[in-house]
């Protein structure tokens, strides 16, 4: 962990929607390793809420019109994380962030993550794709070793300070980030 011993500046609480079967062990290791990432911009998971959800097979995959209807059906708090058994979009992506600037048209699925079973390195996508959320960006980072990159890889998890300031504007306006305590 690259965490300072510095009290956070943020707190996150999230919730972890798993409609796809994924295995427990796995949803824990990856929190954990976004938890770490997350920790280079001083915020800590203070929660995290994981819900076995039971879901008709129709819903069980991202796809944006029926994701829509489990998500206004759920309402569950966000940010939200759901760990989907696959995804129908076009073209297929192992994961998709869903922040304020591309929920104009599907607001039920705002404050988002999708992340499908069977994505590498499980752990370094709710980073990234979390990241994308917090910052309400779809933006990508060519700068060796940044989380932000295109394609997530081990050898991506570094965050610059511009970023970690990001993250924490917009996830605090967005009512997403809570102040950290002492």
């Amino acid at each position: 962990s690259r965490a300072t011993g510095i009290t956070p500046a943020h707190e996150l609480t999230l919730y972890i929607a798993n409609i796809g079967d994924w295995d427990d062990a796995t949803l824990v290791a990856a929190l954990r390793t976004a938890a770490d990432i997350l920790a280079q911009c001083r915020i800590r998971i203070a929660h995290a809420e994981l819900l076995r959800v039971a879901v008709p097979p129709k819903h069980r995959d991202f796809d944006t019109p029926r994701s829509r209807e489990l998500a206004r059906a759920l309402a569950l708090p966000k940010p939200t994380l759901y760990f989907a058994a696959g995804t129908r979009q076009v073209p297929a992506f192992d994961a998709e962030a869903i922040g304020r600037s591309n929920s104009r048209t599907r607001p039920e699925l705002r404050d988002t993550v999708w992340i499908a079973r069977g994505a590498r390195d499980p752990g370094l996508v709710v980073a990234h794709e979390l990241a994308h959320v917090l910052m309400d960006s779809g933006e990508h980072d060519r700068t060796p070793g940044n989380l932000m990159a295109e394609a997530t890889s081990p050898q991506h998890t570094q965050l610059t300070a511009g970023q970690c300031a990001r993250i924490s504007a917009a996830g605090v306006r967005h009512g997403l980030l809570q102040p950290g305590v002492d």
